[in-house]
């Protein structure tokens, strides 16, 4: 593995989740396999289980860690190529990032979406910067489109919780939100599910549609009791408008999941990636029911960080 930035960086994802299996149950097997090297981990935006999931993965296999918070930690960075950075910006980005890479052997980047422009946004702007200078494996850590960290972990966890020989019915249903919110969780979610022997739903209200590239062969409606109808595994994630960009959609408090809509699935587990508006998006008794998955998507997150660093090296 060159680079971790998407399921298409994945030779053989099977491969990759019994890693992460193992390491599981012994998350120092490979203490000293990374002895010696530094990893960067590089935050643009907050964040809490990917930054304490991928530094702790790194230490278990030996690596020294070094955390930097964009905008604090560094010079504000000039990302335009021929730029006249008499403003507010003091360093370009491409002068940052080859020093980056003489310092760390890997580099892990987190740089959302900021869902003002669109075509910055799909075409990874920092992130393509950074895999143009970097001259290092490079893992995301969520960037403008894809979580592929989270996305491993979800599907570790259904793996592991699913027993039977028939194939699971997997939905991924919008929730209500008070802000916008980006799309990359559940771009990447769908990705890994089109990519996964389940039936995978995708519902919406109409007019919140997902990038096509990502929704790919995944059943879509616009009816969400339909699509909980038989449901294994429930996914509820909010989004921003795709097409009206960066859009919230109101009037939709009715989508959030909750405890009664949980019983026409076929006894479903309700996953969300975490943080979450508890009773915006789903209620407490369905987050908290001994059906809830949360923790155990939370869990994997380190798993999932330490097999992708596992097959870097």
């Amino acid at each position: 593995m060159k680079q971790f930035l998407s399921i298409n960086d994945v030779e053989n994802l099977e491969n990759l989740i019994q890693d992460a299996l193992e390491y599981k149950k012994n998350p120092l097997k490979d203490e000293d396999l990374a002895k010696g090297k530094t990893l960067g981990l590089i935050f643009m935006n907050s964040s809490l289980r990917t930054r304490m999931s991928t530094q702790k993965a790194a230490e278990n296999l030996g690596f020294k860690v070094m955390t930097f918070n964009a905008g604090q930690d560094f010079w504000a960075w000039e990302t335009e190529d021929g730029a006249v950075m008499n403003g507010t910006t003091v360093e370009h980005i491409k002068d940052a990032t080859t020093v980056i890479g003489q310092y760390c052997d890997v580099v892990a980047i987190r740089c959302f979406a900021d869902l003002k422009n669109k075509k910055s946004d799909t075409e990874e702007k920092i992130l393509t910067l950074f895999q143009k200078y970097l001259n290092k494996p490079l893992i995301s850590m969520e960037a403008a489109t894809r979580h592929p960290l989270q996305s491993l972990a979800d599907t570790i966890t259904i793996k592991e919780q699913w027993k039977e020989t028939t194939k699971p019915k997997v939905v991924l249903t919008w929730g209500p939100h008070i802000k916008p919110i980006p799309h990359a969780v559940a771009n990447s979610f769908a990705e890994w599910m089109n990519a996964q022997d389940v039936e995978f739903v995708i519902t919406h209200p109409e007019g919140l549609d997902l990038d096509p590239a990502f929704v790919g062969d995944a059943q879509v409606t616009h009816n969400q009791e339909e699509a909980l109808k038989d449901a294994d595994f429930v996914y509820i994630k909010n989004w921003s408008s795709f097409n009206d960009y960066g859009k919230v959609a109101e009037g939709y408090d009715d989508w959030m999941l909750t405890e009664e809509k949980m019983k026409i699935t076929n006894n479903g587990r309700p996953m969300h990636c975490l943080p979450v508006r508890r009773n915006v998006e789903v209620s407490d008794e369905v987050l908290d029911s001994e059906q809830s998955l949360i923790f155990e998507q939370s869990y994997n997150r380190l798993f999932a960080a330490q097999a992708v660093l596992k097959n870097i090296l």
